[in-house]
């Protein structure tokens, strides 16, 4: 072989590596998130954190995929995949993960799945509900991978009687008072959020919570940005609250679970919601309504009270049974601390390793 051409594929060579960043194909991980430093970005850092820490794959987050190549992708959201007007597709030589947490029915981008399904190797979802909303618009059923979301064990935990009195007081919680928990985002946006975002079912909330607070004393803990259109309307029908707002650092969220009685998902669709381990783990009884991942990770009666979404009755009547009947209370509390084991981030992010990743090397 000449030397001109030794000399020229060693170029060719050189060039590769330097452009993939690393030697191997499909040996690296790119979890890519929202800019947003809430929810999804910080699935990413515990799945990236947890195989990295295991040594089951290299991983990192990345807010941008367009000069990656060779290797495997996770889309953390539909909205770093798909827009309005189109898709921002990994360079064809990737291995390429979306993860589809929830379907809303007048989402526009749902015209774009079946074309947009094929840059995509696997469709992964945190619950069989969407599962079959992704199938029924189009994405066939053998790409998706149903793994829940996780929980920090050591982050959230269960607080001491006088822990709890003292986060209480430090708050400015009456003594007297049986404290709802609401930590999530429900309006519309990132500045005050007077819009509802009707999915999250704030609308919801807040009749359950007017109804609750005519028999007893209600105190309402508000945690996440765009709480307006919640916070206007618990001040005007009279029920006092406490709003801790957006946190800089997502693992302050932990502490104020210790404060509440009991935690209220109201929403009409959710991709996880990441409350339900969150409150399980931090031994806080909790009714829900039947969204997302709830009916995949507990059951009706054993760790959490569920309803049906919308049902106004009947989730004022299961959070009348938490207020009312301490035997139940202690009953789910013992068993959602031992399911909340199942789901600690380190063995999820051995599933997604195991179920998604491993099938991709």
């Amino acid at each position: 072989m000449r030397l001109t051409t030794l000399c020229t594929l060693l170029r060719d060579w050189i060039n590769n590596i330097a452009c993939n960043k690393v030697k191997k194909p499909y040996s690296m991980l790119f979890y890519v998130t929202e800019s947003a430093n809430w929810s999804i970005r910080q699935d990413g850092i515990y799945i990236t954190k947890n195989l990295n820490n295991q040594k089951l794959l290299k991983a990192k987050i990345t807010t941008a995929h367009k000069d990656i190549h060779n290797q495997i992708i996770h889309l953390g959201s539909v909205n770093t995949f798909l827009t309005s007007q189109g898709f921002r597709i990994p360079h064809s030589s990737n291995k390429v993960v979306l993860t589809w947490f929830h379907v809303v029915p007048d989402d526009p981008r749902i015209r774009l799945v079946k074309e947009a399904q094929k840059y995509v190797d696997v469709v992964h979802t945190a619950s069989t509900v969407t599962k079959e909303k992704l199938i029924e618009i189009g994405i066939p059923e053998e790409k998706i991978v149903v793994i829940p979301l996780g929980v920090d064990l050591n982050l959230f935990k269960p607080v001491s009687f006088e822990e709890k009195q003292k986060l209480r007081e430090k708050l400015g919680i009456a003594k007297d008072k049986l404290v709802v928990g609401s930590f999530q985002k429900n309006g519309v946006g990132w500045a005050e959020g007077l819009e509802p975002k009707l999915v999250k079912g704030p609308d919801i909330f807040i009749r359950v919570v007017e109804r609750l607070a005519k028999n007893y004393p209600i105190f309402v803990l508000l945690v996440g940005p765009a709480r307006g259109y919640v916070k206007v309307n618990l001040e005007r029908k009279g029920i006092p609250y406490g709003n801790i707002g957006y946190l800089k650092d997502f693992k302050d969220v932990a502490k104020y679970y210790g404060a509440l009685d009991f935690y209220l998902i109201t929403s009409r669709i959710e991709g996880g919601p990441k409350a339900i381990l969150e409150a399980m783990a931090s031994g806080v009884p909790t009714v829900s309504t039947k969204v997302g991942m709830v009916e995949d990770t507990v059951k009706d009666g054993k760790e959490v009270l569920l309803a049906e979404p919308e049902d106004v009755q009947e989730i004022v009547r299961k959070s009348m049974r938490i207020m009312e009947n301490e035997n139940l209370r202690n009953t789910l509390v013992r068993n959602s601390l031992t399911t909340a084991q199942n789901y600690s981030w380190e063995k999820i992010a051995r599933r997604y390793f195991k179920e998604i990743y491993s099938n991709l090397l």
